[in-house]
């Protein structure tokens, strides 16, 4: 863990500042459809930071970071094969 350079502090202040910037964003004059995308934008962004910093995956070799990609992946095709349910569920 020597090896190790992490500001955590830093980290958690984006973390907090992507989080009140989220629950913000519900005031925000644009539509529904964008501010759920802005929201998730911002989630994602706030899944790196905890996976490269607290995670410790920043320094990790190159399979470690294939093996971490693959759930990402998986969510992506299960989020896109749902989209056409949820978007005709109305």
């Amino acid at each position: 863990m020597a090896g190790h350079s992490n500001n955590y502090v830093a980290v958690w202040v984006w973390l907090v500042v992507l989080l009140v910037v989220s629950l913000g964003a519900v005031y925000l004059p644009f539509s529904q459809a964008a501010t759920v995308s802005m929201i998730f934008i911002i989630a994602a962004v706030k899944a790196v930071l905890v996976a490269m910093h607290y995670m410790h995956l920043k320094s990790e070799e190159r399979l470690i970071h294939a093996i971490a990609v693959v759930p990402v992946v998986l969510f992506v095709i299960l989020v896109l094969g749902l989209l056409p349910d949820i978007a005709y569920s109305r």
